[in-house]
């Protein structure tokens, strides 16, 4: 069962990371379109509809990625506190009523808007050479399905909780730097911190 969790959140894993070099495509994209406007004096009708899409391709392919993670908002004033079993419920009983209906209508209602598009060659109206949008629809099922496939794995995650009495282990990735983890990794203390920085200060009064 654990092989499976972990297959499941690799997938999501490698989508959301694949898809956040569309990132680094859209600042590209921003800049030239700058540099476009304000340089060359060229501006690009069509640039602000694919801004629109990049983002929210990017967007929408990053929710299956950010809940292997654990990673999204949640109003955890109080939750934090509870212990794993009472969380684990809570969040199964969210899981049920909430996320997978809400999933699964969106990506029923994805596929229709997509389906839709595709049928009649759909271009952006914004402007008169407006892209096309049906690619950009396209992503609303995938990332829904995406989504409801790793929400599928953790409600599996909280049953084994609520069983265990402990959350079953994720997979390790990039996260924000942890200053104390970063000082145990490093072995340094607080108390070497603050001899450089009463050094540093020497020095500098040396220096004056």
């Amino acid at each position: 069962m654990q092989k499976l969790l972990y297959f499941v959140d690799r997938v999501s894993t490698w989508v959301g990371q694949a898809f956040a070099w569309l990132i680094l495509a859209l600042t590209l994209q921003v800049s030239w379109e700058v540099f476009s406007r304000y340089v060359l004096n060229t501006p690009n009708a069509w640039s602000f509809d694919l801004m629109i899409m990049m983002y929210g391709t990017s967007f929408m392919m990053a929710g299956a990625y950010t809940l292997a993670k654990d990673g999204h908002v949640r109003g955890d004033v109080l939750y934090g506190f509870f212990p794993p079993r009472l969380q684990a419920a809570l969040d199964l009983l969210l899981y049920i009523l909430f996320f997978i209906p809400g999933i699964v209508a969106l990506v029923w209602a994805g596929y229709t808007y997509a389906e839709e598009s595709w049928a009649i060659n759909e271009h952006s109206t914004l402007t008169a050479n407006g892209p096309p949008l049906y690619p950009f629809k396209t992503v609303i099922p995938i990332a829904g399905a995406l989504l409801l496939a790793q929400g599928v794995v953790e409600i599996v995650r909280c049953i084994a909780c609520l069983k265990q009495g402990d959350w079953p282990p994720r997979e390790q990735d990039v996260e924000e730097v942890d200053v104390d983890k970063l000082k145990e990794m490093v072995h340094v203390k607080d108390e070497d911190i603050a001899k450089l920085g009463e050094l540093a200060g020497q020095g500098k009064g040396d220096r004056q």
